[in-house]
């Protein structure tokens, strides 16, 4: 399998405060997001959109900016 790198890594939230979690490909995206409690609507697009693309249906950039969108939305983003 070949892994879709993301460039630049998008950095999340994780369970032990002050510390991130960089996602450097479109296959820890997908992984990271089954994780999350809240799932709204940006959710949900970057579930397709990181399914979309391991299928080759998208680009990974496509898939990153997706799961970006989500994190924000959910409050994941580490900032």
């Amino acid at each position: 399998m070949v892994i879709l790198w993301f460039s630049p890594p998008v950095y999340v939230k994780t369970e032990t405060k002050g510390f991130r979690y960089g996602v450097h490909h479109v296959e820890a995206a997908a992984e990271e997001l089954i994780l999350w409690t809240r799932r709204g609507p940006r959710w949900e697009e970057a579930m397709r959109v990181c399914v979309d693309a391991i299928s080759g249906r998208v680009s990974p950039q496509q898939a990153r900016d997706a799961f970006e969108e989500a994190a924000k939305e959910e409050g994941m983003l580490f900032c």
